[in-house]
């Protein structure tokens, strides 16, 4: 009894020294302040993108882990009534690149977001660009101004890792 209680004091030990994968931290998205749950820790950037005929600044917070890519996109609109069109052509282009194969939509309004027609999640297969295959889950929504896309390539996402990203989404 004394040896097994010792090794698994070793064992725990041992499982306790490890950092995971999936380290899940709430992160906050600037400028809009949107709430998000990024698995590892993640770094940031912006530059300027035309969207739906617009020139916007378009922000991005996120990082890779477990073989798979999450990151939450954001950009500010001149106009709000401009939102379903840019969240519409966001989500075509997005296929486009990935060379999907086939996509599934549904609703998607995470707490706070406008509840605009083109707020969906989107599941697809396609292509990197070194032609392998890859997985996108993507949520596309709005509030006032802001539009946003969160999502996740991978091989095969499994919904351990999909769950906790996109719930955690929250604007404030």
């Amino acid at each position: 009894m004394h040896r097994s209680c010792a090794a698994l004091l070793l064992l725990l030990a041992a499982a306790t020294g490890c950092s995971p994968t999936f380290n899940w931290r709430e992160v906050r998205a600037e400028p809009s302040g949107l709430k998000a749950m990024l698995p590892c820790k993640p770094d940031k950037g912006a530059r300027r993108v035309p969207m739906a005929g617009l020139e916007v600044e378009l922000s991005v917070v996120g990082c890779d882990t477990g073989g798979a890519t999450f990151a939450v996109l954001q950009a500010e609109l001149a106009e709000p009534s401009a939102a379903e069109e840019v969240l519409t052509q966001w989500n075509r282009a997005t296929l486009a690149n990935m060379k999907a194969e086939g996509s599934r939509a549904r609703s998607f309004v995470p707490p706070g977001a406008d509840p605009l027609p083109s707020s969906q999640r989107v599941s697809a297969q396609g292509r990197r660009a070194n032609g392998s295959l890859v997985r996108g889950e993507a949520a596309y929504f709005a509030r006032g101004r802001h539009v946003y896309q969160a999502v996740v390539y991978a091989d095969d996402p499994q919904p351990d890792q999909l769950q906790p990203f996109f719930e955690g989404l929250k604007l404030p």
